[in-house]
């Protein structure tokens, strides 16, 4: 590929980001009283949010769909093609419908459009011409206007289909935010994957699994080493007589016993015990240990009701969860 070709390339693809840019921070104009009635009419109804459209228009549908199903506001997608041959039958009378056209004039659309109002339902137009057809029969405009398509030969949809989307994004995170939906309301909708994960899975869903090293505060050495021999994590923790933590050993705490003593005879649980181990509640988020254990460079923590010992959560179970 020659020089000049290669400068070409790169000339048409700055330019296309830079056009659509711009065309996304133009929408900030529109976002006005309209644009908040269209939050409120949605937020009003009892039904759902049917998003339509037809060809990229009905992609950028789908991922508005997908966004406000996954962000507490119930959405399905129609395609306005399918919508008039039996599709309708899914518009509830408490649902409100959003259709999702660049020019508002299409064929299709002056089809759909008096279907959808003889129905009833309130209508709203993502809509690029606010003089169009469809515009002019909606309740409700949500102002996506562009100057031209990003494409060379402004034929392609490209800068229309970004602009709806970013429109369709800033339209979900108000309606997000008027219900205050939480990251536990999202954790609901996302249960799957690392993402869930971080944001549901507890202490207590991993650590009862595994084995409970201990020893008394008075333990010798050799007591020490075989409890942390047979439970195999690599530590063991340190009680009194009621079970509360004391403190914690790991084997990193034995080799340096072993370097700084050559008689150990004497030496008990208490004596060569970190007192003031990393704890987490069972209640804590498993995300929130994986950090603590990052942080500090260590790979389990104790888990302790109050200071009652009750178990030990390892860097390989969170690993295990997929939440690194």
């Amino acid at each position: 590929m020659n020089t000049k070709l290669e400068k070409k390339i790169q000339s048409v693809a700055k330019k296309v980001l830079q056009d659509e840019a711009e065309a996304i921070l133009s929408l900030k104009s529109y976002i006005n009283d309209e644009f908040e009635a269209c939050v409120e009419a949605i937020l009003g109804v009892k039904g759902r949010l049917i998003v339509t459209g037809i060809g990229k228009s009905a992609i950028i549908g789908q991922k508005i769909v997908a966004t406000m199903n996954s962000t507490g506001t119930p959405a399905i997608f129609m395609h306005a093609a399918d919508a008039i041959h039996g599709d309708l039958g899914m518009i509830q009378n408490d649902d409100i419908v959003l259709c999702i056209s660049k020019s508002g004039d299409t064929p299709e659309i002056k089809v759909l459009v008096p279907l959808l109002k003889r129905f009833g339902n309130q209508l709203i137009a993502m809509v690029s011409n606010v003089n169009s057809y469809l515009a002019k029969n909606s309740d409700f405009i949500l102002n996506a206007h562009i100057v031209r398509e990003a494409c060379p030969l402004n034929l392609a949809p490209t800068t229309s289909t970004t602009v709806a989307l970013a429109l369709g994004d800033a339209l979900a995170m108000c309606l997000l935010e008027a219900r205050d939906f939480t990251s536990r309301d999202f954790a609901k909708y996302h249960p799957g994957g690392s993402l869930g994960k971080k944001l549901y899975l507890k202490v207590r869903d991993i650590f009862p699994h595994n084995a409970v090293p201990k020893v008394h505060e008075l333990a010798d050495v050799q007591a020490v080493i075989l409890e942390m021999t047979s439970k195999l994590l690599g530590a063991t923790a340190v009680v009194n007589d009621n079970n509360e933590l004391q403190g914690i050993i790991t084997d990193g705490d034995l080799r340096r016993m072993l370097n700084k003593q050559q008689d150990f005879s004497n030496l008990r649980a208490k004596d060569i015990m970190n007192a003031t181990p990393k704890a987490v509640s069972p209640d804590e988020y498993a995300a929130s240990a994986l950090a603590i254990m990052q942080e500090k460079s260590i790979t389990q923590l104790v888990v302790v009701e109050g200071r009652q010992l009750i178990g030990f959560v390892h860097l390989h179970d969170l690993l295990k969860e997929g939440l690194a």
